[in-house]
């Protein structure tokens, strides 16, 4: 790389340093860690277990942000330092280490600046992700449990928990459903770019003559909705039932009706839980998603009615197409939306998925 390319490089952050810093509005962020850390420090903060760890929360988030934005400028300071002295006198050694260090700092703006498109209300909320195969009995439920696996892997590599809230088995392999509560900040904010149909192209494993198969598997995912969020839900709309749980076998088999299911009569809208062994836990955890459904639902109706002002043909929920997966005759996922393709099929089914959601997180800002 030569001075003047590298010279560029540095200019370009430069000036994005200028803008995150205005966009942040640091001071402001700063004087807020302030005022929460002096109110952490008061007798009897922790009284209110629920309201204390949302303080903690916003203080960690605060504390990631200011504490990036402060990485990014100490990282370019340093490459200046060593772009002056290269200037001064050609140093191999120098040039080789500094053109790395570029290149991992401009990995790090990308990531930085991807985390400030996440800038709704919601996006930080842990987010509960839920699949459902299409047609296709035990294929698609293969592929949803495939699905399974790649969100699984792609939480941990993030850092996020991941807890089951809801398992239906197939009956011969795979899964009829799941529903999964994805623990971590900008959880939401991430898997909202996953909503949608997902298209599975592959030779079955389940076909003994080895044809091809197309398998649809849907992903809906909404924001754990925090208790001082209203959604307005009657007691006289809803029907209660409970059931056995279903385990793994053995012991983790419950013997009691603990599990909840949910049904929101107006809208027809159900939600089921059995992660925890107690039915009164088990109905929190499900009144908790019905609330999120609801949001959801409200939300989907104003974009409708805005797209239907607008003039937009576009289909909004369930239904929509936005990946195809492709095993066979060829190996690429390409995602419909974005046009983003990536040919190493096994390490998106591995979790690497944050190409995809860079791509539609940066669309929906340049359409805004």
């Amino acid at each position: 790389m030569e001075l003047a390319e590298i010279k560029n490089v540095l200019t370009d952050m430069s000036e994005k340093l200028r803008e995150y810093r205005r966009s942040l509005d640091l001071a402001a962020k700063e004087d807020r860690i302030q005022l929460l850390e002096e109110r952490m420090a008061l007798p009897g903060f922790w009284d209110d277990q629920s309201e204390a760890q949302k303080v903690i929360a916003e203080v960690n988030a605060l504390k990631d942000k200011v504490g990036g934005f402060k990485a990014l400028e100490e990282g370019y300071e340093n490459l200046e330092v060593s772009y002056e002295l290269l200037k001064e006198e050609e140093d191999p050694d120098l040039r080789s280490e500094l053109e790395e260090e570029l290149g991992t700092l401009q990995d790090r703006f990308e990531q930085f600046e991807l985390e400030m498109l996440l800038n709704d209300p919601l996006d930080k909320n842990n987010a509960i992700l839920e699949l459902h195969p299409g047609a296709g009995g035990t294929e698609s439920q293969d592929w949803a449990s495939m699905l399974l696996r790649m969100y699984q892997r792609w939480a941990e590599k993030r850092g996020y928990t991941v807890e089951m809230l809801d398992f239906l088995p197939g009956e011969e392999a795979g899964i009829k459903s799941v529903t999964l509560l994805i623990k971590g900040y900008n959880a939401y904010g991430y898997l909202k770019a996953e909503k949608g149909v997902h298209r599975l192209v592959r030779i079955s494993p389940f076909d003994a003559s080895g044809r091809r198969h197309t398998s649809f598997v849907s992903c809906e995912v909404m924001p754990e909705m925090d208790d001082d969020v209203e959604v307005e839900i009657r007691p006289e709309d809803l029907k209660i039932d409970t059931y056995r749980s279903s385990g793994a076998g053995g012991q983790h088999v419950n013997t009691t009706d603990s599990a909840v299911r949910i049904t929101h009569l107006p809208t027809n809208t159900i939600v089921t839980c059995q992660s925890e062994r107690s039915q009164i836990k088990n109905r929190e955890k499900a009144m908790k998603m019905l609330k999120a459904k609801l949001y959801q639902l409200e939300l989907e109706k104003q974009q409708a009615e805005l797209a239907e002002i607008r003039g937009e043909q576009k289909e909004i929920g369930w239904g929509s197409q936005i990946r195809s997966y492709v095993f066979h005759p060829y190996s690429m996922v390409k995602d419909h939306r974005t046009n983003v393709e990536v040919g190493n099929v096994q390490s998106v089914m591995d979790g690497e998925i944050d190409v995809f959601i860079d791509a539609f997180l940066r669309m929906k800002l340049q359409e805004g």
